[in-house]
């Protein structure tokens, strides 16, 4: 499973709770950025340096990769299929551009996209964080419209994160049954406040 989302949109609480509700396992991406203190080797990153990361590249040892922020950023197949080979489910959290290359090289994934419940909230929600400059706000609020049209396009399911629980609840039910998809819009049971978009034909 690829879970995406807008920097803010609370998508970290998301895939951690689904991984403590369903045993899933959480795919270590391999980085050349610097660890930075209290960061594991192997657990938070797998920290490389340019030339072992382009080897990678080279050998196709990646379902995706991308570059933010000077850094390049990347999933191993190696730690994916481990993992699936043991009949655990992966859950990865990546950018747009990667989801599209994972279901690119891998069909069966499924991609959900976290969406906010407007730009205001994912604003507001920004600010609460007290940790990003409004350079980066503003950077970050100019790219969500074009990532949410890009979702509805292509991704399976929206999820909106109205109410964290509801949200999580509807990730694990994706991920333990997947609902079919084409059906249109569907939601919790009543009282459930939390949406999914299924989008694909």
């Amino acid at each position: 499973m690829v879970v995406s989302g807008p920097s803010g949109v609370g998508k970290s609480s998301v895939i951690d709770s689904v991984i403590e509700r369903t045993g899933s396992r959480f795919s270590v991406s391999a980085t050349t950025r610097q660890m930075r203190d209290g960061e594991i080797d192997g657990e938070d990153y797998h920290f490389v340096g340019e030339a072992r990361f382009e080897e990678l590249v080279a050998g196709g040892e990646f379902l995706e990769w991308a570059e933010y922020g000077g850094n390049r950023y990347g999933t191993l197949r190696t730690e994916v299929l481990a993992c699936l080979n043991r009949g655990q489910h992966v859950i990865l959290d990546i950018e747009n551009d990667g989801a599209h290359q994972v279901k690119t090289t891998f069909p069966a994934a499924v991609l959900v996209f976290i969406v906010p419940p407007s730009l205001g909230e994912l604003e507001r929600r920004l600010r609460s964080r007290g940790d990003t400059s409004e350079a980066d706000i503003a950077k970050r609020l100019a790219v969500v419209e074009e990532q949410i049209r890009d979702a509805e396009s292509f991704y399976d399911h929206l999820v909106v994160n109205s109410q964290l629980d509801n949200a999580i609840s509807r990730v694990v039910l994706i991920l333990q049954e997947p609902i079919p998809t084409g059906s249109g819009i569907d939601a919790l049971p009543e009282g459930g406040g939390t949406e999914t978009r299924s989008n694909s034909p």
